[in-house]
């Protein structure tokens, strides 16, 4: 980031303030950095941000290393630019990814790009997806995803294809043995999210 956080949040409060914006969102930033942003403008009484943007698909899931896990803690709305891969989710491709999402769809008979921002809206309520179309017949394809209802077997089909490592501390804290190390017996008393 070149220009300093403080003068950034400033800058954007200044903005809410004179009713040119209503909301600010940012795009493209490390969770860090956001994080950053959001406590000082909390800490000063200026606007914070309520949205992040980020490349988010089936294809795309690096961002729940740090950036959705940071949305999902601040409350902030996660709005996935390429939730199509770029149109890679579209093409026939002999990617293993592909076959999933291919199959899953001729399953439920819905078009591939429809599963595809189906499972993206389920991976949370904050999540909104960026289409981009160059004709009314995608657009009215797309939107066909509102009426999709994966099953859970469908989206541990997919999650599966698509998994990432989540690296440290992610995967660490993500086993049990680690978990029970940390918390012993009281582990089932704080609830299955930790």
């Amino acid at each position: 980031m070149l220009t300093p956080v403080e003068e950034t949040m400033r800058a954007l409060d200044d903005q809410v303030r004179a009713g040119k914006v209503l909301y600010v969102g940012v795009s493209d930033w490390y969770a860090w950095e956001v994080a950053q942003a959001n406590t000082l403008a909390t800490l000063r009484g200026w606007t914070a941000f309520s949205g992040l943007q980020v490349p988010y698909s089936l294809g795309e899931r690096t961002v729940e290393r740090e950036l959705v896990p940071m949305a999902a803690q601040l409350g902030l709305a996660v709005t996935a630019w390429s939730p199509l891969g770029g149109g890679r989710l579209a093409r026939g491709s002999k990617d293993p990814l592909v076959g999933a999402l291919k199959n899953v769809a001729g399953e439920i008979g819905a078009r591939a790009t429809q599963v595809a921002i189906a499972w993206l809206r389920r991976r949370s309520g904050r999540v909104i997806p960026i289409i981009g179309v160059s004709k009314a017949e995608q657009m009215r394809e797309n939107l066909g995803a509102l009426d999709i209802e994966l099953s859970t077997d469908h989206l541990a089909e997919l999650d599966k294809a698509s998994s990432i490592e989540l690296g440290f501390p992610g995967d660490f804290l993500a086993d049990m043995q680690v978990r029970d190390a940390v918390y012993g017996s009281h582990r089932a008393r704080i609830g299955e999210g930790m």
